[in-house]
């Protein structure tokens, strides 16, 4: 760009185009990385032949936003039906809905990491995609014996264990809550008196807790903190709900990904640790994607910096307003204004 050989094509994401076309020089084909989240996805290009990662992103969702939507809109339906409003008939069969149908917040998901793949494959040359499809290996957690025994008794034995027992447990030792300290898998009743391997059987123990507990019972270790051993007990049996979030989409975003036509790698989220481990980086989203699947070389991220993205919305076709209250007190306009701006009008821009 300084020479006047290549000019900005687009800002976000930053792309440049050659003012003159080099063909002596291939073009190296990329691969588009995701590490789909609950909350947050890291999307990542990569260079398979030398490990540079070309560009990186991580896109932040709106599921919530919808959430919240839905239920205020579900509130003001039902306080309409205790006014008296003019008689409508009832609607007939509204209330089917096709096949592999998803909830509106996780199908918002799905249609945030769709924008961007075609976005990026419009300015880059993507080869191939690769895609975290299963945060847990749950299956093979609760039996590690079900098949492949040499992934599960491998370099990989414990990552997908370990990596669960971290977001389930908030990275903190269940006793007495402390972080930052290494953190032992820890058995909630005891293997010497029966305990299994269950993955419902296991938490997280600091090195001090886990010796003073040792083969007691934990109603016994806690018979003084009750509320902490019901806590403990309710954990337990208790689902990850971004993990179910994430599987309840997984194979939703795998489809759509087919669809490009291109092939796709899939790995799981205990494959991503071992490669990020590996190479000693630290955990982000963007890193977690350029982490993902079998192909992931030696990377080069030095001097990387993430694209932040965040899902907005386009607005709202919400026609009666309320106050806080939830009472309704205006209509929306059919104009759109932001900051003191609407569609159409006319603008000069001061270059300094």
């Amino acid at each position: 760009m300084r020479n006047q050989k290549a000019a900005v094509f687009r800002r976000f994401p930053f792309t440049i185009i050659l003012k003159e076309s080099r063909l002596e020089a291939p073009v190296s084909a990329l691969r588009l990385k995701i590490d789909p989240g609950a909350k947050h996805t890291g999307i990542v290009l990569v260079n398979d032949a030398n490990g540079e990662v070309i560009f990186a992103a991580e896109l932040k969702h709106r599921g919530f936003v919808i959430r919240d939507g839905l239920t205020s809109r579900r509130q003001l339906r039902r306080s309409r039906r205790s006014r008296k409003t003019r008689y409508r008939q009832p609607r007939f069969l509204n209330r089917t809905r096709r096949e592999g149908w998803l909830a509106p917040s996780l199908q918002s998901r799905i249609e945030n990491i769709k924008t961007w793949v075609n976005k990026l494959r419009k300015f880059a040359p993507i080869a191939a995609i690769s895609q975290e499809l299963v945060r847990f290996d749950m299956q093979l957690m609760r039996n590690p014996d079900i098949q492949g025994k040499e992934y599960q008794q491998g370099t990989l034995t414990g990552y997908e264990t370990r990596e669960y027992l971290l977001e389930k447990w908030n990275r903190q030792c269940a006793y007495c809550g402390i972080k930052d300290v290494p953190l032992q898998v820890e058995h909630i009743h005891p293997r010497a008196k029966g305990g299994s391997n269950s993955i419902t059987n296991l938490t997280l123990s600091c090195q001090k807790c886990n010796s003073r507990k040792g083969t007691k019972d934990i109603k016994y270790f806690l018979k003084k903190d009750l509320s902490k051993l019901e806590k403990i007990l309710k954990e337990a049996k208790r689902p990850l709900a971004d993990a179910a979030a994430v599987n309840a989409t997984r194979f939703a975003l795998f489809e759509v990904l087919k669809a490009t036509k291109l092939p796709v790698e899939t790995g799981s989220g205990g494959l991503t640790k071992f490669n990020r481990s590996q190479q000693n980086l630290q955990k982000t989203h963007w890193v977690d994607a350029a982490c993902v699947g079998k192909s992931t070389p030696l990377l080069n991220i030095k001097g990387v910096k993430p694209l932040l993205i965040i899902a907005n919305g386009h607005g709202t076709r919400q026609s009666c307003r309320t106050d806080k209250f939830g009472f309704p007190n205006r209509h929306c306009s059919r104009t759109k204004f932001h900051f003191g701006f609407q569609t159409g009008d006319m603008g000069a821009i001061r270059l300094i």
